[in-house]
């Protein structure tokens, strides 16, 4: 078939007219056999369907615990927590600096007071809950810890995950508070903590989701995720745990984008690549360690505030890409994100698009539908040989922590941004609705709007909050940390006893500020 149509992926990786068995391997192990190309576990999806995690935070911890309770009532079956920008900063609701942005992006989660509302009437011993928050996620899985305690749940009985990947933070999100070296001793605190007290939850999330909505291409986002995975494996390793154990609960979290061949090749790729590097790096053995397990969100970025009703039909192919692709839990993004928050109705959409996909589209069916596929085939060999030549300079410069201080992977992430861009603006990259196919004057929909009294609320409880604790224990709690930081210690345990008595995550953080300081990419 003769043709002068070239076409590419985001990875410039070309996609031919047609493909052949001679593009595709000869023989493919089974699902759940090394290296996990087809699949975590040998029945995937007839064993047990993937969890749907829909990500709610927003206001109050009173309305995103009302929110939680809607979607768990409608068949959710996993929580996921959206933080606000203060939290995800450590700042306290009240500090000058987080003043407008209480409860904007997220909810706001002070002390164990707020965490108490946001998790009331939720049995934490029966639910999965997974945290989006990084700097600071030591201190909210603590607390998510003293309110289980509370309920009478034991820690063993914890299930859920922390995302607790600063390094994409400096690469692509920009949501750091220490330099990147304090940042990884914290991380791998929580790794050992977590070992010790709450066996079942996995103690980071590397996360490839943001990188790619920096405006990475696929091949950026697999080869910059497994590489943070590399550092802070090594950094736990380093710091006495031991691979075949620590293997079995690192969690990723990628993108579903819109190129849906290229999303399902290039979930294959990652837990292809990842058993290699466990076995080969990091000498692992265990199987259930060497296999990589993930969850997916559809792409934030791909979502226009031109025709939003488009967005469903982005996210609903975004979707079936991570199921066809083998991810462990999926959260599907609200059709109107680009205008606002979701409103009941966008989430509720968002919610059956997976429930569709698992019950009437045959989503759970069989593993690894397009397994032995040549084009799917084909392209997982080449995004994967692509992923290990940038995993390869990633290694010359030092690994993924001495990368990002040098600032090559946040270059090579705003190239490829910049790429998409000027594809964009020229029209040789469609959008739909936006540069192509557009209409004249949009139909408006109803947007979620929060609560404007909500803030002043928060305010009010933490206000209370510090007026009736024990101040002097408060502070001596505080001081221990700053002890511990000076030191070399683990520092949940003393983290642990300040929010016991009642300090504020701003309180914990500033302590650290002080002995850590701030990192500030202008001047690394």
């Amino acid at each position: 078939m003769a043709t002068t149509d070239r076409r590419e992926t985001d990875s410039e990786i070309e996609v031919k007219p047609v493909y052949t068995a001679e593009d595709a391997p000869a023989e493919l192990e089974l699902p759940g056999e090394f290296p996990f190309t087809r699949g975590p576990y040998g029945d995937m999806y007839r064993g047990r369907p993937w969890t749907i995690r829909q990500y709610a935070g927003f206001a109050s911890a009173e309305e995103t615990n009302q929110r939680f309770r809607y979607l768990l009532e409608r068949g959710q079956t996993g929580l996921s927590v959206a933080f606000d920008l203060p939290t995800q900063l450590g700042y306290d609701s009240d500090d000058p600096r987080a003043a407008g942005e209480v409860g904007r992006t997220g909810v706001a989660i002070d002390s164990i007071a707020d965490m108490e509302l946001l998790f009331h009437e939720i049995p934490l011993g029966e639910v999965s809950t997974s945290m989006t928050i990084n700097a600071p996620a030591a201190l909210l899985l603590l607390l998510y810890e003293l309110v289980a305690e509370d309920q009478g749940v034991r820690g063993e009985q914890l299930r859920g995950t922390v995302q607790n990947d600063i390094l994409k933070e400096y690469i692509a999100r920009g949501n750091y508070i220490y330099p990147p070296r304090p940042s990884i001793r914290i991380t791998t605190d929580l790794f050992v903590y977590a070992a010790e007290r709450l066996p079942r939850w996995n103690p980071i999330s590397i996360s490839g989701y943001h990188i790619r909505e920096a405006g990475s291409t696929a091949v950026q986002e697999l080869a910059f995720t497994l590489a943070n995975g590399i550092a802070y494996a090594q950094a736990a390793v380093d710091a006495g745990s031991s691979p075949d154990q620590l293997g079995e609960r690192l969690s990723f979290f990628f993108n579903a984008h819109n190129h849906f061949f290229q999303e399902v090749a290039k979930f294959r790729a990652a837990r292809r690549m990842w058993a290699r590097i466990m076995k080969e790096r990091f000498g692992v053995t265990n199987t259930k360690a060497q296999a990589l397990r993930f969850h997916a969100q559809t792409g934030g970025s791909t979502l226009t505030a031109q025709q939003p009703e488009n967005n469903i039909v982005r996210v609903a192919i975004q979707a079936l890409s991570a199921v066809a692709g083998g991810a462990q839990s999926i959260h599907t993004n609200g059709y109107d994100e680009a205008l606002a928050l979701p409103s009941e109705r966008s989430a509720r959409i968002a919610l059956r698009t997976q429930q569709l996909l698992a019950h009437e589209a045959g989503g759970t069916d069989t593993a690894d539908p397009l397994g032995g596929s040549y084009f799917i085939e084909a392209l997982t060999d080449e995004l994967e040989a692509k992923a290990w030549d940038l995993i390869g300079r990633i290694d010359e410069l030092g690994g993924a922590v001495a990368a990002v201080e040098q600032g090559f992977v946040q270059d090579e992430i705003e190239q490829a941004a910049f790429r998409w861009q000027q594809e964009v603006e020229s029209g040789e990259r469609v959008i739909v609705g936006v540069n192509r196919f557009t209409e004249g004057e949009e139909e408006p929909i109803e947007l979620h709007r929060i609560d404007p009294n909500a803030e002043k609320r928060q305010l009010e409880r933490t206000a209370r909050v510090r007026a009736e604790r024990n101040a002097d224990d408060a502070q001596r709690a505080v001081e221990a940390v700053r002890e511990t930081a000076r030191g070399e210690g683990n520092l949940l345990v003393p983290m642990r006893d300040a929010l016991r008595a009642r300090a504020t995550v701003g309180e914990i953080s500033n302590a650290l500020r002080e002995e850590f300081g701030t990192y500030d990419a202008r001047r690394a």
